[in-house]
């Protein structure tokens, strides 16, 4: 094909290279001149942008999709790969549907080097003033954080050391000068690192932080150096010297090889007192003995119970050397003292002159007899007296306020209000007219209003005030319960829901009621519940009239005004009933009370057909 002919089918797209032979005027862009690309396979639309975890990262463009070959050696290539490729399809050849290579994406440093920690081992020598020692050696950890190049430098604590340890410098970016910080390339074993003045000689690292620079990082690592000893240190875990007898108490190598151990042994003393048999009387008590190791000296604390009549006393005896024997004050200094070799489970310890029994051990206690007497100390069991609980019995009852309220003054020794009892949702409130019987003319004219709640039988008394009487009303009685006027001050009785009807006579502090009304809410009430107030019953009325014989005077009565077949309503009902001052005309001196009266006026209709039988 010669170089400077004219494809007809091709549409030029985009600037042409000064030297190519279409010119772009020769092919007007119009309807039928615009060609599909045969070669197009791939109709994705490309983007220059992709996500990756969550943030854009520039994406590497595969290839030119949908576009002609500029020059006609592209043109040619793509002839020849297309010949290839339908002979390959054509004859049974090998399809390649291999993808070419793109570029690995773009992943963040915080993603590639999260928990990727190179840690290695430093010391630096702090200067000792006003001491023997020149230098004190401290061994360190500095921590590389490769994910924002931060440092951290810790200080593993060590036992015994006096000095505060752990965390030296926080995770930071440490700087290394007024420009520049701190990077992987500065840290090698054998180098020196300053951080804010101190100086660090790293001497090694772990074997993570050596294989991922040698072979990450392509750093090449010096050889390892030893961690110079401390001198004082060295001193400190020297050979224990063989000591004879007669060698002088060592209380360094004491302290350094007891310090915190401790033998708990579980005592229990009773005191020597004896009864006429013969038996000890006295109470078992229980103690806990410590041996301290590091001095050879023991303590006794006494074990406390709940309500056990002893006060709670720290010590029975402070910690100090404990005497074999107690005659004089001078054994506690000059004496002979008590080792851990002569303690056992069942011995006997003196512990100023009281005789304590070992009867158990805490397992520590248990292993170092083990370890070092090859020794067991077995639980000693003991029996015990029973304790037996002595009966409690109260005063009796002096009459003043409630037996409640007296009975407080035995039970605590700060007085303290008796509990309430819980108030039912059904509390009801049955309330009297009330006169006093007293021997004063002037308490006559005086009338009260008696409540009783009910269910917990509480009484009040309200007098209302009354003009020219010379008596103040008010509250007579507060709300409480009312006890019985004679009855035994041992058991005493209150008052129950019975005791209260119209006619009944109420004692209460000195004074005595006499109840004479009711409003009709306690009518009707003890009317429903006739079983419990049998004057409010109709069967029980008519059965008592019999007995008594006054039959004849009740059906005389309710006879004067017979029910007529006639008249209806409230008012016919009033002119059909006998007066209630009739019915105690009549029945005065029978023996029925005043309540039984009213149920006759009230139940008229009833009692005459129950009379008639």
């Amino acid at each position: 094909m010669p170089e400077d002919a004219v494809l007809p089918y091709r549409r030029p797209t985009g600037p042409l290279p000064p030297d190519s032979p279409v010119e772009p005027e020769r092919i007007p862009f119009l309807p039928g001149n615009s060609f599909s690309d045969v070669f197009k396979s791939d109709y994705r639309k490309s983007h220059l942008l992709d996500y990756k975890n969550g943030y854009k990262v520039p994406r590497e463009v595969l290839g030119k999709h949908g576009g002609f070959p500029e020059t006609m050696e592209e043109l040619e290539s793509l002839i020849a790969a297309a010949t290839a490729r339908n002979a390959d399809l054509t004859y049974g050849g090998k399809l390649s549907l291999t993808r070419p290579t793109v570029a690995p994406a773009f992943v963040p440093s915080f993603v590639m080097y999260d928990k990727v920690v190179l840690r290695f081992r430093a010391y630096f020598k702090q200067t000792m003033h006003d001491s023997t020692e020149q230098y004190l050696l401290r061994i360190v950890m500095i921590l590389y954080y490769l994910e924002d190049d931060s440092i951290a430098v810790v200080e593993p604590p060590q036992a015994n050391s006096g000095i505060l340890q752990g965390v030296l410098i926080k995770r930071q970016r440490l700087p290394k000068s007024s420009t520049d910080f701190y990077t992987i390339q500065d840290f090698n074993n054998g180098v020196n690192v300053t951080f804010y003045g101190k100086t660090f000689h790293i001497v090694d690292c772990d074997d993570f932080t050596k294989d991922y620079m040698e072979s990450k990082l392509k750093i090449q690592l010096q050889p390892a150096e030893p961690v110079p000893t401390d001198k004082y240190l060295q001193s400190r875990i020297r050979p224990t010297p063989q000591r004879s007898a007669q060698t002088r108490h060592d209380k360094l190598w004491k302290f350094l090889q007891h310090d915190r151990h401790v033998l708990r042994f579980y005592c229990v003393w009773q005191p020597e007192d004896t009864g006429v048999d013969g038996a000890p009387t006295g109470e078992v008590r229980d103690f806990v003995m410590h041996y301290y190791l590091v001095d050879d000296c023991v303590d006794v604390k006494e074990v406390h119970r709940p309500n056990d009549g002893r006060d709670p006393s720290p010590l029975l005896l402070k910690r100090q050397p404990l005497p074999k024997a107690f005659h004089e004050l001078d054994d506690l200094q000059f004496g002979e003292y008590y080792n851990w070799r002569e303690f056992r489970t069942g011995g006997v310890v003196n512990v100023l002159n009281r005789k304590f029994i070992i009867r158990d051990c805490d397992e520590f206690t248990r292993k170092w007899y083990k370890t070092n007497l090859n020794l067991d100390m077995p639980a000693l069991q003991l029996s015990r007296p029973t304790p037996t609980r002595p009966q409690r019995t109260y005063p009796p009852y002096n009459g003043f306020g409630s037996e409640e309220d007296s009975l407080q003054s035995c039970l605590h020794l700060v007085l303290q209000p008796p509990k309430k009892e819980f108030q039912h949702d059904d509390t009801r409130v049955l309330r009297f007219v009330a006169v006093m019987d007293s021997r004063h003319r002037e308490d006559a004219t005086r009338r009260f209003i008696i409540s009783v709640y009910l269910p917990e039988v509480q009484v009040s008394i309200y007098e209302p005030p009354q003009r020219n009487t010379g008596t103040i009303g008010g509250k007579f009685l507060e709300k409480c319960k009312v006890l019985v006027p004679g009855a035994d001050m041992q058991h005493p009785r209150y008052y129950a829901a019975g005791d209260f009807y119209v006619g009944a006579r109420i004692g209460i502090n000195a004074h005595t009621f006499r109840l004479v009304d009711a409003d009709e809410y306690v009518y009707k009430y003890m009317e429903g519940m006739s079983s419990v107030y049998k004057m409010a019953s109709a069967e029980e009325v008519v059965r008592k009239v019999k007995q008594l014989g006054r039959a004849a005077v009740v059906r005389a009565v309710l006879a004067k005004r017979p029910v007529s077949a006639t008249g209806s309503g409230n008012a016919a009902a009033a002119e059909r009933k006998v007066s209630l001052d009739e019915i105690k005309q009549a029945l005065e001196g029978s023996g029925l009370v005043l309540h039984e009266m009213v149920t006759i006026y009230r139940q008229q209709d009833k009692v005459r057909e129950l009379i008639s039988e």
